[in-house]
């Protein structure tokens, strides 16, 4: 499982290097291949293995391209998505449109979400994670029923 938050480097090409942790569980998962796209709602980027981005492609194939939405939705992720592959040092490329839309220069923010990452400037992740405390501390009155059961 991909978890925790780790403070990466970009190098002058748009590389960036997986921490060891996740290396070997990834050459196993992934033989190290990824797929990179951006996420529609937030300004980081998805960095997928690429079983977990299969599955997702595969639902995103199901979407109407008839319907304005979903085929919105389709041209955004399919559209951005690239292929990434891990060196033997544990580095891969970062497509400089996806660079660009996340604004990532050479620090950054790797945040395990279990079946992938999300790759965030460290000035907006920092934004993000104070906005998202705020909003959860003034949610806490009204959990919904999923989250009602969660002990932590």
């Amino acid at each position: 499982m991909l978890r925790g938050v780790t403070a990466i480097s970009l190098d002058s090409k748009g590389r960036m290097s997986l921490p060891k942790r996740y290396r070997e569980e990834l050459a196993d998962q992934c033989d190290g291949v990824f797929v990179c796209t951006i996420d529609h709602q937030l300004p980081c980027l998805l960095l997928y293995p690429l079983p977990e981005w299969e599955r997702i492609e595969a639902k995103l194939s199901r979407l109407s391209s008839l319907n304005p939405v979903e085929r919105r939705l389709q041209r955004l992720l399919l559209g951005h998505a690239f292929e990434c592959e891990m060196d033997s040092q544990g580095r891969f490329l970062l497509a400089p449109t996806l660079r660009d839309y996340a604004r990532l220069d050479t620090k950054a923010m790797l945040v395990g979400q279990l079946n992938k990452f999300e790759i965030w400037q460290q000035e907006k992740w920092q934004q993000q994670i104070d906005q998202d405390i705020q909003l959860q501390t003034q949610a806490t009155d009204s959990l919904n029923d999923r989250l009602s059961d969660l002990s932590l």
